[in-house]
Formats: C-alpha cells, sequence, structure tokens
C-alpha cells in the first residue's frame, strides 16, 4: 500500500481540529520542512502551529492527545503545538504553549499522563514562529500576518542558538540533523538568510571550503533520500566542519 500524500493527513488534521475546537478554532499553520519545501516522507516531521482563541480545557487536551496518537507516524510523525491568541499578543520569549504532541511524548501519552502535563514554555517557538512568518502556510482559518506577532531578532537568534548548541554535542548521535542545522544558523549569522536544512546543505556546497565538500555532500545526500547508515560517514571530518563552523559563528556573535 502506497503512502498517503502528506497534505491528505493535514487536511485530515484540520477537520479533526475543527471538530474539536469549534468556534475556538482560529488556525493551522504549517513551518518546518513541509512549509519550506525540503520534506523527505522518509525522514521528516510534519511541522504544525494550531492557535485559539482562549486556552484548551482539560477535556479538549485529552481528546487532542488521542487525535495525535492515532494520527502521527500514520506514516509521518507529526509534531503540533497548541498556541492562543493572548499570549500570541502578548509576545514573550520564551513563548508558552497550552498543548504539544511529538514522537517524543507518545509514550507518556499512551500511558494516560495528565495531558496538562505537556503544556509550558518553549523557546523553540520564537524559531517556528519566525519562519511561519517568513514562509510559513495558512492551511485554514486566519492570515499569518492577522495572528502571529514578529519575533524580535534577539529572541529567534536565541532560539536558533540554543538548538545550535545542542548540535554541537549532539553530532554523533544524529549528524545529519545536526550538520545541516549548525550550516543554517551559520548562513543566518553571515547574510541574515532564513532556511531549510535542504536549502543550508545546497548553500554549503557552494559556498564552504573545499576541504569540507566531500562531507558536506555526504550529509546532503543522506538528508535528501531514505538512508539512515552512519557507519560510512567519516567523523574526523565532521568533527573538523563542526569546528570550522563553530569558529566562524564565534567570530559573527562577537
Amino acid at each position: 500500500m502506497s503512502k498517503p500524500d502528506v497534505m491528505e493527513i493535514v487536511n485530515h488534521l484540520v477537520e479533526e481540529a475543527k471538530m474539536l475546537l469549534k468556534d475556538n478554532f482560529k488556525g493551522l499553520y504549517l513551518h518546518g520542512s513541509l512549509a519550506m519545501g525540503g520534506f523527505n516522507p522518509d525522514k521528516s516531521d510534519v511541522d504544525i502551529l494550531i492557535v485559539t482563541y482562549h486556552s484548551l480545557s482539560s477535556e479538549i487536551k485529552s481528546k487532542m492527545a488521542k487525535l495525535f496518537l492515532k494520527c502521527s507516524n500514520a506514516p509521518f510523525p507529526i509534531a503540533v503545538s497548541f498556541l492562543n491568541e493572548r499570549d500570541l499578543s502578548n509576545w514573550q520569549h520564551p513563548c508558552p504553549f497550552d498543548f504539544h504532541y511529538s514522537e517524543f511524548w507518545r509514550e507518556r501519552l499512551e500511558e494516560e499522563v495528565d495531558p496538562h502535563s505537556v503544556s509550558g514554555y518553549d523557546p523553540d517557538l520564537a524559531a517556528h514562529i519566525t519562519i511561519v512568518n517568513h514562509q510559513g502556510i495558512c492551511v485554514a482559518g486566519e492570515s499569518i500576518k492577522a495572528t502571529f506577532p514578529n519575533v524580535p531578532r534577539e529572541d529567534y537568534l536565541s532560539s536558533i542558538l540554543g538548538d545550535y548548541r545542542d548540535c554541537l554535542e549532539n553530532l554523533k548521535e544524529d549528524p545529519v540533523y545536526s550538520v545541516l542545522n549548525m550550516i543554517r544558523v551559520y548562513w543566518y549569522l553571515k547574510e541574515d538568510f532564513i532556511s531549510s536544512k535542504y536549502e543550508a546543505g545546497e548553500w554549503a556546497l557552494e559556498s564552504m571550503p573545499d576541504e569540507f565538500i566531500p562531507a558536506i555532500q555526504k550529509i546532503v545526500g543522506k538528508y535528501s533520500s531514505d538512508a539512515n547508515d552512519p557507519t560510512d560517514i567519516d567523523f574526523t571530518k565532521l568533527y573538523d566542519l563542526r569546528d570550522y563552523i563553530d569558529g566562524e559563528i564565534q567570530k559573527l556573535l562577537t
């Protein structure tokens, strides 16, 4: 059986969310690779923000948990955050969220952990909202401009640098994500360009020193395919690349 089209899944989620939220539904928006043109059906998450007019009740959170437990990884993993209008209009960083689902939370939610525990403040939302404003897709509801604030540059930078520092540490565990994410942070600091991981890889092949090109080609190839085997990666070269990028970023930051 072939995979359904990813937008079939998204449109199904729109209808389910509208039915559950009723008049509390303001909109559903895509960010990440699906919005920016780099979606890989074998690897990418479907990144979603759902905005409501008011905070979610405990009953609705429980129903949303059941919905995403059913729909995520069938076949595409879904990462969704629920934000409400009040919190967006009174911007703060880290931004609060009412509910979140990603595969990281699957096991705990399957054990019927209180969905209220999947709420709080997420520094990554500054980056997600910046990308929605820059290149996001409004699938249903009010326009992006009418829904999301302009995130201050310092909040966006704080958000992506937090993830960047994790990538420096996690290069061995997740080389493809880590390298491409380090490159896109470097590109942003160097040229103020907001990119997808795919775009960052293509830019690096044209812009980075020749000594790093074979290693970057390997990473870009793995991102663009369904290959996950790390055994043919030369980590010595990747560590050199990491150190080069970090050195350049530290110069740009100072």
